[in-house]
Order: C-alpha cells, then structure tokens, then sequence
C-alpha cells in the first residue's frame, strides 16, 4: 500500500511491510471483511490513485474499498468518474462493482451517470451472456430520466437474445423501465414484445414476462395486457412445471385472474395445477390453493371431481401446520378463510388444529377459531373435551377465548348445548375469577338463543355475583336478573346492590342496570317503584353521559304517559342470536378468496384498506357459480326477439347493505365490529347492518346498549305497536303513523315524508317518483326546520335490485334558510351499481348537507321502470309464454277497478304496459299484455275482466318470478288512480 503523504502510521513488522488493524497470520487467506474494518480518515485521495492505477488488482481492491465505504453510509460520490472509468474492463468481478456503485450514485450525479452509457449499450453485445444480463440489469435499475431513452436499443437486443438467461432478465428490465417512463415503453413496442415472451420456449422467460406483465397491468388496471385465452394459458400451464418456484407463483396468480369460458376448461385447469400443492415452498401451495378454490365456484357439486379436489386440499393445508410458528399463523389465517367459504374440505380434520402446549398464544388462539368453525355434531364431544381441557390452562387470554368457544359451541351445535352448559358450570366451580366472568358473558347468549331451558342454573350465578369486576361480565349478570326478574325472589335487593355505586360503574354497567330495573318495575309495579324512580332520577338528573340520559328520558315518558306501550317495548320477544356472529361478510370473503397466499388474506381486509393510495388495486371477485339459480332470469332463455345487449342483468344478493353509502364525503370509513343489540330492543330494525349505529353518532352515542332506541325524548304517546316488519323500509321506522306503503293517486303518486324533521336535525324531505317519456325522475320536496342556513346538499344511493343512481348532482343552488322549501326534480338512470334488495324495490339514501348525513330508505313503484319498447309481437307473446315455466305463473285479484277492458287497456299503456291481443271468451274479456323492465326482464301478462263486475283476475308469467309480486302492485296502483 502506498503512502503519498509520509510514513505509514501503522506498525511495520521486520520486512517493512505495514500492518494496520487486520492482522493475519501469512499463508493465511485474507476475507473481504477487512475492507469494512478501516477506521482512516481523509481516504478519498488515496482512493482515487488507486483507482486510476495501471495494475489491474490495485484497481480492483480500490473498488471493493469504494463500495465498502459506500456500503457503511461514506459518501465516495466525489470518486464517480474514477470508477465509471474503471467499467472497460473484462473482469466480471469488478464490473459488478462498478455497476453496484452506479445504480447508487446515478441519481444524484445525473449528468456523469451519462458517461456510462457507451459502456452499457458495448456490454450489451457481450459474447458472455452473463455480461450482457449484468448490463441489461444494471440499466433498469438506473432511475434517471436522461438516460432512459439510450437504453431502449440495447434493452430491444437483449428481449430478442438468444440467451434466455438475458431475456429473462430483459423481460423484468421492461417493468422497472415502466415504472420510470410508461409512454416510452409503450412508444417503443415494448410491451408486444413482452406479450410475445409468454410463448418463449423456456419457462424462465415466461414467468418473468408473466411477472413483469402482471406488475405493469397492476399500476395500469384499465389496460388489458394480460389478454389471456386458451392457447396462452396452455403455455403457461407448460411452463409451470418446469420453471423455479418464484416463477411458479407468478404463473399461478397470473392464472388466479383468468376467467374460464366454462367447467368443463376450468376442470382442465384445475387438474394441471393441482400437483403443484406438493411443492415444498408453502407460498407455491397457497397460490394453488388460491387458483383451485377460485375454479371450484364453476365445478357442479355433482361432479366426482368435485369431491376428489375436495379431498386433495386437506393434506397440504395439514402439512403446512408443521412448519415454523410464523408460517403456522399465516397458513391458520388463509384456513380461516377456506374454512368459512369450504368447510367440508377440512371437516375431517379437526385433531390437527387442537392446540399444542408449546404453540405461541396467536397460533393457539388461530386455532381456537377454526375448531369452533369445525365444530359440529359428528365432532362436538371431541372438541368439548379439549376446550375443558383448555379452561384450565395458565394463559389468561387463551382460558378467556377457550370459555367463550365452549358459549359458541353451544349456540352453533343444539345438540351439545346441555353439554355446554354443565361445562360452563363445572368450570364456574373452579372459582377462578376470570373464568367465572367468561363463563356469565357466554351463559347470556344461551339463554337468548335457547329461551325457558337452562334458566335453573339462574341460582349458581347469582351466587358469583359479589367476585364480578369486569363490566362485561358485570353488564350479563345484571342482564340476566332483569330477564329473569319474576323468577329470582330477590331480584330488587340485586340490583339494588349494584344501584348503590351507580356513578362509578361503566356505561356499558349503567346502561343495562338502568333497563334491568324498568324490566323489573314492569313485572313487579307495586314492590320496585321507588327503585325505578331512583334509576331514573340518577340517569336523567345525576348523569352526564347522553346517551344515559337519553334512554333515562325515553323510558320516563313511556312509563307515565302509556304503561301498556312501555311494557309491549321493553319486554318485547327478543330475536334469537345467530349462531355465527364473526364471520366475514360475503362479498368480502369472495374477495379476500382471490387474495389467499398474500397480506389481505392474513389481515382479513381487502388491499384498498391497507395500501397506502388506490393506484393498482383491483376488486376481485369469484367466478359465477355454474347452474346458480342467483341470476334474475337465465340470458339463453330471454325471449329470441330481445336483442343481445338487453338481456337481463344478474341481481346479486344482498350483502354488505351498509354499501356506497358510505362513499360520500365523510373522511376515513369506520370500520370495527357491527355494535351488538342489547336487551332493549325497541322493534327498530337497523337495515343498513350495523354500521350504521358507528355513523350517526350525534343520534346514538355509539353505545351497544343504544342500537333500538336512537329518537330522544320524545313528547308524544309512543304507539302500542312498535315493530315493523324487518321489509318495511327506514322510512317506516320512524314515520310510524304514515310510512311508505303502497302507491296511490295518479300515474305520479303524491308526496310522502320519507324522513321527518326529527330524525334530520331539522332537514325534512318529501318525495315521490315519476317517468315521463323515458327519463326516471325523483320529485323531491326539502323543507328546513331547522333554525340554521343548511346548504352543500349531495345525494346518494345504495346498491339495489335495479341500479337506480342519481344521474346528476342533487343541484340547489342558494342556501335554504330556516322555514324555507324547495323543490327539486332529480333525474334518474339505472346504470348503478345492482344488488338484491329485500323488498325488492327497497331504496336507501343517503342525504349529505353542512350539518350532517342522514339515511332513509323507501319503496318506489315498479311501474317508473316499463319502459318505452315493451310491446312483444304476438308470435314471441305466444312462444315465450309457453316457454316459461308453470311454476313461473302468479295469480292476483284486484277488486274495487269498475273499468271497461278499453279503459283498462289505455290506463295501462300510459304506464308501458302493452296489450298484444284482445279476446272475448264466453263474455269474459281476455286482455294478453307485455311489459320489460330497465334491466331487460320480461314480465307477460293475462288479465280477465267481466263486464259489470269490479273484480278482475290477473296472471303474470316472467323468468324470474320474485318480481310478480310488484308488478301486480303496479297493476294496483296504476288501475285505481
């Protein structure tokens, strides 16, 4: 080593070599670590000799020091052109030195980083292949605008070599080089080239044009890049089996996002796929997984194939529960999810999720939760045994989950429910604090899902309930005495025991006390009435916590003002708790199916809730089941007169009601739990599922006690009959006196309130529906109540069974002062998006201003959805209707119609109801209509009408039957005017 300045600061030994810090005996190999170990200052110069040196060794160790220097964060920037200089060599060694020093310094020296070039596009013509590979590589990794475009002649050699070493490296270079520049890549050709890679010969090739396709598709969704069809997904299918396993993941996501044209080519690749979940590596076994758990929903369950699939997905789903704990979680998670979408796969299985003494507590809870999916009645005593086995264990939370399992065992298998609950007891007995408390909590929900049949145990819980501190716990216990009050001879002396710490208590305890002893007030009037008044005063008078208050309020006026009404509420039936409270919703678990093996499927959440930004994210979905009978009328059988782009569309079934309403402007989505229904069940029926409570949190408080009773205080006598129908829709909920019934009045039925002033913060709106040549129309009437301007309105509605949207912003153009109506007339189209509803013509709205969003729901007439073209010629007229099955035939009467057949003919043909044919069969008159719905749904109609009678019979055929039902109202509604 040459010192320019000086002697060596080191030691030096007898032949005056010197020796710095890295001492080593001679003949002894020297390691690289030696270059990180240097503690010398002011280096650079030194370096940039060496760096310049004749000998090609100096050379090279003067670039390992740069790198190492580089590598523990030292800024060699300053040494840039010295070691670009160093690139022309023919040493594979050095030059990837020097290219792992360029790929780090070219973005903060742009313009030196342009003196590379020569050497990039000389070393892409290589003779070595691996050279050419290293500079196609490098090239990608080179961030820098300027230099983009010289590389695109090199990188279009290298996507043709004749190497596939280089052409599988090329193919990833395509992607980083999108990432940095899309236009260019796409003006170059690129991308066809990439396309033509899939058909490459050797499988390396394919799974990184596969990757780099999938990448680039990913950041552009709207692209069609990955235009897969049978032949490509025969190649794919080819090279599967002989590329590495990264590249045979690719390949399997790749064939996850293909759509088969049918079973029998889903079957096909079904059966080329499943040897892959023999792989050793656990992520190539998901990604099967994932593809075969896709294809599954097109394979008809009677298929023998369908079964033996079945049977090959337990074992490696078993195998991967032998690996390391971290892997044990990710594969428990993805299992969760195969278990609730397929739980017959793992039913035989169930030993192999009990839980080990040694598994970690997230593993062992993991399995916990499928082992009470798993549970039914060929396997309860077995899974009974190990939970009591469990309840005894050291790790509190783990005891904790065990007990409530043993709960959810009960609620999901009848049969064990006995079982259960002796369980429950002997466990109680232990006297361990934290089992006992589990043990109340779960023994609450048996008795709401089996009412009259274990209430005996009543006595052993009230002997526990001094050792009860947790809330929860507390909450059940009192839950229970006031349940069961007129049971329990002491119960006024139990609850007064908690009544006396009533401030200190949680809101969840003083929630339930108070409505506990307004139970035990209306069961026993006469020995309790100084206790309720003392509940009430210190709900109302003493409390500050609204939503106590509020309560407090509701049951003072219902007491005082109609006993009779307060009782039919308070101590109403209440419905019988399912017994699968924690499952994913539907949609959401097809979707996370199509993300097994990633991080969506161990967070249970889709992608758009965890990456950062939408870009790149995609809503996947499961193939349509084949032979579902969820379509609203099968395309194949629309009548042959309907051209192809009217058949009707398919109405999914309701899922997630809670839907788009959410999507107006309200700041990040609240997500958590859906709130649970407590004892106090005021008949209100939240249709929006559960999330709603989360959102209106001025009107309910967010409390789980609160989820019936969202009105506050109010001043009128509450009617006897509080419980609408689960169909009626919001509106009914809280209009009560009037609602959203049926239709009546002209063609436009007159306006009804949809939502009330009080339940708006003062904002009331009327409304009603209306076609007119075409165009769908909602006339809206907006009334303030309120004592402040409101403005900034928007509107919005939920998925439902037509697609009705609005089709332009809710415009009102001046703020509405206090007092103030306006009046709008908001256009309609139904190219939103669709789902199920039930009623079907169920409508929910969301209503946005300054001061809040508020949402109702209300039924509109069928008729506003006939449209123009619904007349069928009488050929198709007679054809369809015998095609049509029987069974497809509803009969209806409508009475009170003094009308002629002519009369009835005109009335109806201005709503779009078409007649095809008249005839007079033995003095009756026979009247053949048509109609078509928005979605292209054919409803036939034969409506026999006797002269002088008032009363007429109506039949109607259509393929898909649950929508007779309100055409007859339409039918109704239109005939009555």
């Amino acid at each position: 080593m040459l010192f320019v300045n000086g002697p060596c600061p080191g030691k030096t030994d007898h032949r005056g070599s010197c020796q710095r810090e890295t001492h080593y005996k001679p003949g002894t190999k020297m390691t690289d670590s030696k270059y990180f170990t240097t503690t010398k200052k002011g280096e650079i110069f030194e370096l940039k000799a060496e760096l310049n040196s004749d000998k090609k060794e100096k050379k090279k160790e003067a670039v390992k020091k740069v790198i190492a220097s580089m590598t523990v964060g030292k800024d060699v920037s300053a040494l840039f052109p010295d070691v670009v200089n160093c690139m022309q060599t023919d040493n594979l060694e050095l030059k990837k030195l020097v290219y792992l020093y360029l790929m780090n310094y070219a973005k903060s020296q742009p313009d030196m980083a342009i003196m590379a070039v020569n050497t990039f596009v000389k070393d892409c013509e290589d003779p070595n292949p691996l050279i050419r590979a290293l500079a196609v590589r490098t090239m990608g990794c080179i961030r820098v605008d300027k230099i983009t475009e010289y590389l695109c002649e090199p990188l279009r050699k290298c996507l043709k070599d004749e190497d596939p070493y280089v052409r599988k490296t090329a193919a990833v270079c395509v992607a980083k080089l999108h990432d940095i520049n899309a236009q260019l890549v796409e003006d170059q050709g690129f991308l066809d080239t990439l396309k033509d890679l899939i058909s490459d010969s050797n499988p390396m090739v394919v799974a990184n044009a596969v990757a780099a396709l999938s990448e680039i598709a990913e950041s552009h969704p709207s692209s069609n890049l990955l235009d897969l069809n049978p032949q490509s997904i025969n190649k794919l299918l080819t090279a599967l089996n002989e590329c590495t396993e990264w590249g045979q993941i690719f390949i399997l996501d790749c064939l996850a996002n293909y759509m088969p044209k049918d079973d029998r080519e889903a079957q096909s690749i079904c059966e080329r796929v499943t040897p892959r979940l023999s792989h050793a590596n656990s992520a190539v076994v998901l990604s099967a997984v994932k593809v075969l758990m896709k294809f599954m929903e097109m394979l008809s369950k009677d298929l023998d194939y369908y079964g033996t699939l079945l049977k090959k997905l337990a074992p490696p789903l078993v195998t991967l529960l032998s690996a390391e704990p971290e892997l044990q979680y990710v594969a428990l998670r993805n299992i969760n999810l195969i278990v609730q979408k397929r739980p017959e796969i793992l039913k035989h299985e169930m030993k192999v999720f009990f839980v080990k003494y040694n598994d970690p507590i997230y593993v062992k809870l993991e399995k916990l939760d499928i082992m009470i999916r798993l549970a039914s009645q060929a396997n309860i005593a077995q899974v009974l045994a190990e939970l009591k086995e469990y309840a005894t264990e050291v790790d509190v939370d783990f005891v904790r989950k065990a007990v409530r399992a043993i709960g959810r065992c009960a609620i999901k298998v009848e049969q064990s429910a006995e079982r259960c609950v002796s369980t429950l007891l002997d466990l109680i007995q232990t006297k361990v604090n934290y089992v006992v408390q589990e043990a109340i909590v779960v023994i609450k929900d048996i008795f709401r899902k089996y009412p009259n049949k274990y209430e005996s145990v009543i006595a052993t819980l009230c002997e526990n309930l001094d050792s009860l501190d947790e809330p929860e716990a507390r909450a059940a216990m009192i839950w229970i005495v006031g349940e069961y009050a007129e049971r329990i001879d002491n119960a006024d002396e139990l609850l007064e025991s908690f009544l006396e710490g009533f401030h200190d208590e949680s809101t969840q305890v003083q929630l339930q006390l108070l409505t506990a002893i307004v139970k035990l007030f209306l069961k026993k009037p006469t020995e309790t009435q100084e206790l309720v008044q003392q509940v009430l005063s210190l709900a109302t008078q003493d409390s500050d916590n609204p939503d106590l208050r509020d309560r407090g309020y509701i049951y003072w006026r219902l007491l005082s003002t109609d006993p009779v009404a307060a009782k039919e509420v308070v101590l109403a039936e209440k419905p019988l708790i399912s017994e699968e409270t924690d499952l994913i919703e539907p949609t959401l678990l097809d979707e996370l199916i199509c993300y097994i093996g990633t991080l969506a499927s161990v967070y249970h959440k889709p992608p758009s809730a965890f990456v950062e930004g939408s870009r790149g994210i995609v809503h996947k979905s499961l193939p349509p089941r084949t032979g579902s009978s969820e379509s609203a009328e099968s395309p194949d059988a629309a009548p042959s007169g309907a051209p192809p782009s009217e058949q009707p569309a398919v109405i999914p079934t309701q899922g997630d009601l809670l839907g788009d309403l959410l999507n107006l402007d309200l700041g990040p989505p609240v997500s958590g739990p859906p709130v649970a229904t407590s004892s106090v069940q005021m008949g209100a029926v939240d249709l929006l599922g559960g999330g709603l409570d989360s959102l209106l949190r001025s009107d309910v408080g967010g409390s789980p006690a609160m989820s019936g009773t969202t009105f506050t205080a109010p001043s009128t006598v509450m009617p006897a009959n509080l419980g609408p129908p689960p169909s009626s829709g919001l509106g009914d909920l809280f209009d009560l006196a009037g609602g959203v019934g049926t239709l009546s009045g002209s063609h436009v039925a007159p306006k009804t309130v949809w939502l009330p002033a009080m339940k708006a913060k003062g904002l009331e709106i009327s409304g009603t529906f209306s076609r007119q040549v075409g165009a769908i129309s909602m006339d809206l009437l907006l009334t303030n109540k309120a004592l402040q301007v409101m403005s900034d309105f928007a509107i919005q509605f939920n998925r439902n069974s037509f697609g009705l949207a609005p089709a332009a912003p809710l415009q009102i153009h001046a703020p509405l002062a206090p007092n103030q109506t306006v009046e709008i007339s908001l256009p309609l189209n139904t190219v939103g998006s669709v789902m199920k509803m039930d009623p079907l013509n169920n409508l929910q709205v969301a209503v946005k201003n300054n001061i809040d969003v508020f949402y109702f729901s209300t039924l509109y007439p069928l008729h506003i959805l006939f449209v123009e073209d619904g007349k069928m010629e009488r050929q198709m007229f007679l054809a369809t209707w015998k095609d049509i099955p029987n069974e497809n035939e509803a009969q209806f009467h409508i009475k009170d119609c003094p009308l002629s057949a002519d009369a009835v003919s005109s009335k109806l043909q201005g709503s779009n109801i078409f007649t095809v044919a008249k005839r007079n069969v033995e003095g009756q008159d026979m009247l053949y209509q048509s109609l078509k719905l928005t979605n292209g749904i054919w409803v036939l109609a034969e409506l026999r009408i006797q002269p002088g009678s008032p009363s007429f019979a109506l039949s109607l055929k259509c393929r898909a039957p649950e929508v007779s039902q309100y055409v007859y109202q339409a039918y109704e509604t239109i005939l009555k005017n």
